[in-house]
């Protein structure tokens, strides 16, 4: 299989638009995906809260979620709109989206290759 046919978009978001952003890419025809519950921070800098007494502490490591997709590079700009307009807040710490070229995929159960396998 030759490199470039297929991309993976990897997307860390905010934990509460998840559900907007499956229900988005599974409209757009996404299904496969897998979400793991990460912590990142980036830009914001994590928030300030008033402890007891007033006192501020800073959380500088936020719960993020990192959901992960393999899709075509036909549909690769697709999908990252649908997730971009998923899950825009329009606030710091919105989230960041990262595509790289997947070299090959293979399905475990019949060992399929490349874009069938996806």
């Amino acid at each position: 299989m030759a490199t470039g046919e297929l991309n993976k978009v990897e997307a860390i978001i905010r934990p509460e638009k998840l559900d907007e952003v499956k229900e988005a890419l599974a409209q757009a025809g996404v299904i496969g995906l897998s979400v793991t519950h990460v912590t990142g921070r980036g830009v914001q800098k994590g928030v300030i809260h008033a402890g007891r007494g007033g006192e501020p502490y800073t959380i500088d490591m936020l719960p993020k979620v990192k959901l992960e997709t393999v899709v075509r590079s036909d549909d690769t700009d697709r999908v990252v709109q649908v997730i971009v307009e998923a899950a825009r807040t329009g606030n710091i710490g919105d989230g960041k989206i990262f595509v790289l070229p997947v070299a090959d995929a293979i399905r475990v159960r019949t060992g399929e290759r490349g874009e069938v396998a996806v």
